[in-house]
């Protein structure tokens, strides 16, 4: 079955919204949005257990042009990527098993942001402070809708909502909304989002 296109985002106020129908158009993405960010960007990838953030981190690592495989950073907490292009290098911070402001200091990412595009993991309510204008960007599983006797294990269809919030004047809705390609409605997957938040 052939994937279909991101859909248009969404004109709400929580953010520009965009939606991927497989981890290939996750990681598609993230190549798009690489082509935004620059060095002293500090990204911020919010979202539960598997919903994703590693698989647009992937993404936002083959845009970037950077060497060495983009993995979940959990037992290494923080891995620098280098440009093979000249560009930014890309820091990927897993700041899951952090739980405090002292422990985020004590990574030292602020001495390197300037000259990098940061991404960090896991960083909500925890890693905004290091940059005047950050980027969130909120990787959600659209849930509800399945029917009983449904096999858990192959239920995750890989399609996403992905939620962007920039800070500031660094990011412009309208450049933000240039990372939908136009492929019809979001009422589905924006539907079954709302179905599982009752």
């Amino acid at each position: 079955m052939p994937e279909a296109a991101p859909a248009v985002p969404e004109a709400g106020e929580e953010g520009v919204v965009v939606a991927t129908a497989s981890a290939g158009q996750t990681r598609d993405l993230g190549e798009r949005l690489a082509a935004l960010l620059r060095a002293g960007d500090l990204v911020v990838l919010a979202g539960g257990l598997g919903a994703g953030k590693t698989t647009l981190a992937q993404g936002i690592g083959a845009g970037l042009g950077v060497r060495g495989r983009v993995s979940s950073p959990t037992f290494i907490i923080a891995r620098t990527h280098p440009s093979t292009r000249g560009g930014p290098d890309l820091i990927h911070v897993d700041a899951y098993r952090l739980g405090s402001l002292e422990e985020v200091d004590a990574l030292d990412l602020d001495s390197s942001l300037q000259d990098s595009v940061t991404l960090v993991e896991w960083g909500e309510d925890k890693v905004e402070s290091l940059a005047a204008e950050p980027l969130t960007v909120e990787v959600r599983r659209p849930h509800g809708g399945l029917e009983a006797g449904t096999d858990l294990d192959g239920a995750d269809d890989g399609r996403r909502l992905i939620v962007l919030r920039g800070a500031g004047e660094r990011w412009s809705r309208a450049e933000l909304e240039t990372l939908a390609e136009p492929a019809g409605p979001l009422e589905s997957l924006a539907g079954a989002e709302e179905a599982g938040s009752d």
